[in-house]
């Protein structure tokens, strides 16, 4: 079985363009190690460390409603909970290889697996 790269979500609140469309559904994908690696070289990084996530989601999330093309400047207009949402995200598909947990069930022993649900859903 192949390991998924891609993970879709939907944003708590969502994401208002400029148009004032609303933005909810996304794709985030694994991320490597020059997504991590190459944002510390950034100047706003350096100037605010803060920054480093919102230049990193900006380069895993793939697809966010109908924007293709996400910048730093556009999770800068995220709500917080969207953002802490993300980075959630980000976190258990980055370490655990995807979001998912393998569980047994007590009374039949099968195995299968779930998606937690986080916090506030």
């Amino acid at each position: 079985m192949m390991q998924p790269t891609e993970f879709p979500f939907t944003l708590p609140h969502g994401y208002l363009d400029a148009e004032g469309n609303l933005h909810r559904e996304g794709v985030m994908r694994l991320s490597t190690a020059y997504d991590e690696i190459a944002p510390l070289r950034d100047p706003r990084v350096q100037a605010n460390p803060g920054y480093l996530v919102l230049i990193l989601l900006a380069r895993v999330i793939t697809q966010l409603g109908t924007l293709q093309q996400l910048n730093p400047k556009m999770m800068e207009g995220l709500f917080s909970a969207d953002l802490v949402y993300l980075q959630d995200l980000y976190q258990r598909i980055n370490q655990n290889g995807h979001s998912r947990l393998a569980v047994m069930c007590p009374h039949c022993q099968g195995e299968f697996e779930v998606e937690p649900v986080p916090v506030g859903e």
